[in-house]
């Protein structure tokens, strides 16, 4: 069935309930009568409410009015924010370096309002030793406990142990405080262009402690 609303001469019901153009209710009138004064008005009789006795029709320039809808749902498509979920794998021996590295991904996936899926990957003989796994997946949840929350406990799936974080922070949340970043990193360059792009890009980074005296 087409989810185009029947208008004009394709209306097929003796009388309608009928709504002027600007909102004001007209009342019951014959359909002849409601298609005289869309004529009158030079609009189109819309009917908005098929299922109402007898059909409600309005009176608007439907072709205007499918415009603003669609400029309204692209807007809405455009500004639509998606969870993403993002996956990390380690394994449960896994050395210093490499944790802090991957703990560095998972921070940003989170501050980007994504979830993240961390699988610790058992091979040999580690799959004996699962607390291992374990202790592993609750030190990370700790550590970034202050940008995410544990979704899904720490379980055990074949070879792999698994556990899923949840941002605290809404992913609508965090595309608007980047796009503000954005815009005070724009403003900030127009009011000092002589300043070198790699200074901007470290304005991102934390201020060094000064120097004692």
């Amino acid at each position: 069935m087409s989810a185009e609303p029947r208008i004009n001469d394709r209306i097929r019901v003796p009388e309608v309930r009928l709504v002027g153009p600007s909102g004001e209710q007209v009342g019951i009138v014959p359909l002849a009568k409601a298609l005289e004064l869309a004529q009158e008005y030079d609009l189109d009789l819309v009917e908005v409410a098929a299922n109402a006795r007898p059909p409600v029709c309005k009176l608007m320039d439907y072709g205007k009015f499918k415009y603003e809808s669609a400029m309204k749902a692209r807007e809405a498509r455009k500004n639509q924010a998606h969870t993403v979920i993002k996956e990390m794998k380690l394994r449960p021996k896994i050395d210093p370096h490499d944790y802090d590295t991957k703990k560095g991904h998972v921070v940003r996936f989170l501050k980007q309002g994504d979830k993240v899926k961390i699988t610790i990957m058992f091979r040999g003989r580690e799959q004996s030793r699962p607390e291992l796994g374990y202790r592993l997946l609750q030190r990370l949840a700790e550590d970034v406990a202050d940008l995410g929350f544990v979704e899904s406990n720490p379980k055990q799936d074949g070879r792999n142990m698994i556990m899923v974080l949840g941002p605290h922070k809404k992913k609508t949340e965090a595309m608007a405080e980047a796009r503000q970043a954005q815009e005070a990193r724009k403003a900030d360059a127009k009011a000092n262009p002589g300043k070198s792009q790699n200074v901007a890009e470290a304005e991102d980074l934390p201020a060094e402690e000064p120097a004692e005296a």
